[in-house]
């Protein structure tokens, strides 16, 4: 009767085994298809930064214009980014080892929050010091430097906008603004387009004006905005992923499934404390203690324990990993909790 019961067990563990092979395959497959659109938006981004990098700084020297030297340096540090982000496409997605059993999904955060640091320190710095620098020492240019300037920002505006139009459409593809800004490379490449759109409107304008008032000021001034919203947009970038390294929770939807879902077992009695922690784009650990109903033995909770572990697999398909802890602490003690009341951390 024994080995009847430990055959058994042993075939529901293969099934377990097996279902959890494929769906783990079955997300692979998903989040290899994702990365490949992201790869082929950074990479868009990435080569007409490059040669707009370089068209910018060569009529920025020939024109001896500030707000197109500030617009080159954006551009430079833009390209600078796609590389991280590259890296962090390619490294995010290792399988996890014995020395980081949860994986290497926060390698995206990680190279997004080294892209926020270069749009600060490459583009945001240098705008400042080149509109700072044309107040203190003036700029004089011919009408061939404006013609020449007003010419490469109009191509860079074309390709930036190009690039913006081709990440929003992937942004629109994964499920909108709300779903597709989940992926720190993807958000990192729509804020660069976004914000270097901007800053070649912001650069032009300077242009214009300077060149009907002859003061010097307003392409000044120009470039001192353009550092302010690169400085701008890299504090947001660094901040999101700074959240996201340190360990970010669930989202409030997801955690209030999760909890329903375990509240409407009829073996659990309680739930003391729920913890989730974002682990990489699309994987999520979430840990709970439970309080189980009395009576049942230890094949019964192992049972139950995997019916509930797969419910939550299949009602929040980013929870990769799923710990139940059975407890049986008084409910008073559980309910004052900083797991429980949500402070400190609690989901």
């Amino acid at each position: 009767m024994s080995g009847t019961a430990s055959k058994a067990k042993q075939n529901r563990n293969t099934d377990r085994d097996t279902d959890r092979e494929a769906d783990g395959k079955a997300d692979r497959n998903a989040d290899g298809k994702a990365d490949r659109r992201t790869r082929v938006t950074v990479l868009v981004a990435l080569a007409a930064n490059l040669v707009i990098a370089v068209a910018k700084a060569v009529g920025g020297f020939v024109a001896g214009s500030p707000a197109l030297l500030s617009e080159a340096a954006h551009s430079v540090a833009d390209s600078m980014n796609e590389v991280f982000l590259l890296a962090a496409l390619r490294r995010s997605r290792r399988p996890a080892d014995r020395r980081h059993p949860f994986g290497y999904g926060k390698e995206r955060f990680f190279w997004s929050l080294l892209a926020a640091v270069g749009i600060f320190v490459m583009g945001g710095c240098f705008s400042v010091y080149q509109g700072v620098e044309a107040l203190r020492t003036g700029a004089r240019e011919e009408l061939g430097g404006y013609v020449a300037g007003l010419i490469v920002l109009a191509v860079a505006l074309l390709a930036e906008g190009g690039s913006l139009l081709r990440a929003l459409h992937q942004v629109r593809g994964q499920g909108g603004l709300a779903t597709g800004l989940r992926d720190p490379a993807l958000r990192t490449v729509v804020a660069e387009d976004g914000t270097a759109v901007l800053g070649v409107s912001l650069a032009m304008t300077g242009m214009v004006l300077h060149m009907v008032t002859g003061q010097v000021v307003w392409e000044a001034c120009a470039s001192l905005a353009i550092g302010a919203l690169l400085v701008f947009v890299a504090y947001r970038l660094g901040r999101e992923a700074r959240d996201q390294l340190i360990g970010e929770a669930a989202d409030p939807e997801a955690s209030g499934r999760i909890r329903s879902l375990l509240r409407a077992q009829p073996e659990i009695d309680s739930v003391e404390a729920l913890f989730t922690m974002r682990t990489g784009l699309d994987s999520t650990l979430v840990a709970a203690r439970v309080d189980l109903v009395p009576g049942m033995d230890s094949e019964r909770v192992e049972e139950v324990a995997v019916r509930i572990k797969r419910s939550i697999a299949r009602t929040v398909p980013e929870a990769r990993q799923v710990f139940l802890d059975v407890t049986d602490r008084p409910a008073r003690e559980a309910a004052e909790s900083p797991a429980a009341t949500g402070e400190r951390g609690g989901a």
